[in-house]
């Protein structure tokens, strides 16, 4: 696989989707879970797709048990609390792995091509977040610790 558009992911309804359906878009990529010490940051991506989807940006997020069990819901229960807890509107995806032989592809080439804290590709924790550019290519890998208010000028540049 040569872009991010050349994979697919399964929507948190079960639909399969393309991300070539994002072609030309940049994509902002996020694992996420919401019983982890950065879940309000589910508000802070919310506004950044808000803000910004006009100008082609989609957020998507990506729900992971892998860390601490911090999501261990399921698609129903994941919902819910994406629509009462923290109101979302972007879209989810099923419940993924990111690390390990049942990583996801997308996740797998993702982190082989921007490598995080010294230089390893595993993702350390929820909330790892991926910015793809129009061209379906890593443009940045940032910590769960990235704020989504600090990544404002890296999607306004």
């Amino acid at each position: 696989m040569t872009s991010a558009f050349d994979f697919d992911m399964t929507t948190l309804e079960g639909e399969h989707v393309p991300l070539s359906c994002h072609r030309g878009k940049r994509l902002l990529l996020v694992n996420v879970a919401s019983r982890c010490g950065f879940t309000p940051q589910y508000t802070g991506l919310e506004q950044l797709w808000q803000d910004h989807r006009e100008r082609g940006l989609v957020v998507i997020g990506f729900p992971c048990n892998q860390f601490g069990a911090q999501e261990p819901g399921d698609a129903a229960r994941i919902r819910a609390f994406c629509s009462l807890d923290y109101p979302v509107s972007f879209p989810l995806s099923a419940r993924i792995e990111v690390n390990g032989p049942a990583a996801d592809p997308l996740w797998q080439w993702l982190s082989t091509q921007k490598r995080g804290l010294l230089g390893s590709a595993r993702i350390k924790w929820n909330f790892t977040k991926f910015l793809i550019d129009r061209d379906g290519q890593v443009q940045s890998r940032f910590a769960p610790t990235t704020t989504p208010a600090q990544l404002r000028r890296h999607l306004e540049k």
